[in-house]
C-alpha cells in the first residue's frame, strides 16, 4: 500500500481524514482515519480507531457506513482518543474529500485545533476535471480508474476506505495537472483558508 509522493506536496506536512458519524445532530464520531505524510505515504502512516458515542447510531446512517451500535459497544470512548488524533493532527494541512464536513465535525470534537490549511479533493476534481456527472469519492475513484487492491478495507463509507482514496484521488489529480502549491491551495482550499491577496500598486 504505497503510492509515489507528488512534487507538489514534497515538504508539505499533510494529514488526510475521513470521520465517520451517529446521524445525531450534532454528529458524534463512530469511526475516523487518519494518513500522515511526510515521506512516501505508505501503510505505516495509517491509523484507524472505531469510538463508542454517547448517543446511539441511527439506522439510516448504519445503512450508508455499515457500523451498528453492538460494533462499537466495547470500542473506547471519544475521550481515550482525542489526545492521540489531535497529536498527529498538530501543525499539518487537513486533506478530506467534501472537507467541509470534516473540518466542522473534528473542529467540534477539538475545539482548540486550528490546522494550518485545509484542501478538499472535491474543489480539486471539480477543477481538473470541470464535466463530470458526479463527484462523489466512488464516482471519482471509478472515472480515474484507481487501484485500490492494496487496501484490506474494501467497502466505501468506512473510513479508512475513503481516507486511502482521497489520498489516491489527491496523488492522481496532481498527476493530471501539475499544479504548483500555491495553485494548488487557490483551487482547493476551505473558505477562510484562502491567502491574502497582494495590492496592486501604490505607496508604502
Amino acid at each position: 500500500m504505497t503510492n509515489a509522493l507528488p512534487t507538489t506536496l514534497h515538504g508539505r506536512s499533510l494529514a488526510v481524514v475521513d470521520v465517520e458519524g451517529n446521524g445525531q445532530q450534532p454528529p458524534d464520531i463512530v469511526e475516523l482515519a487518519v494518513l500522515t505524510v511526510d515521506g512516501p505515504g505508505d501503510g505505516a502512516d495509517f491509523k484507524t480507531w472505531l469510538v463508542k458515542p454517547p448517543r446511539p447510531i441511527l439506522p439510516i446512517v448504519k445503512r450508508i457506513h455499515g457500523i451498528s451500535n453492538a460494533d462499537v459497544e466495547n470500542c473506547p470512548p471519544w475521550s481515550a482518543i482525542e489526545d492521540k488524533f489531535s497529536v498527529l493532527l498538530a501543525n499539518r494541512t487537513l486533506i478530506a474529500h467534501s472537507a467541509t464536513v470534516e473540518y466542522k465535525v473534528i473542529g467540534t470534537h477539538l475545539p482548540q485545533w486550528k490546522p494550518p490549511m485545509v484542501l478538499d479533493t472535491l474543489k480539486l476534481a471539480k477543477h481538473v476535471w470541470p464535466k463530470l456527472e458526479s463527484y462523489k469519492l466512488t464516482e471519482l475513484v471509478a472515472h480515474a480508474q484507481i487501484d485500490t487492491s492494496g487496501f484490506n478495507e474494501q467497502r466505501p463509507h468506512r473510513a479508512g476506505y475513503d481516507t486511502w482514496c482521497a489520498w489516491l484521488l489527491l496523488c492522481r489529480l496532481l498527476g493530471e495537472q501539475d499544479l504548483s502549491w500555491d495553485e494548488l491551495v487557490n483551487v482547493a482550499c476551505l473558505k477562510g483558508f484562502e491567502p491574502p491577496t497582494q495590492p496592486e500598486g501604490g505607496l508604502w
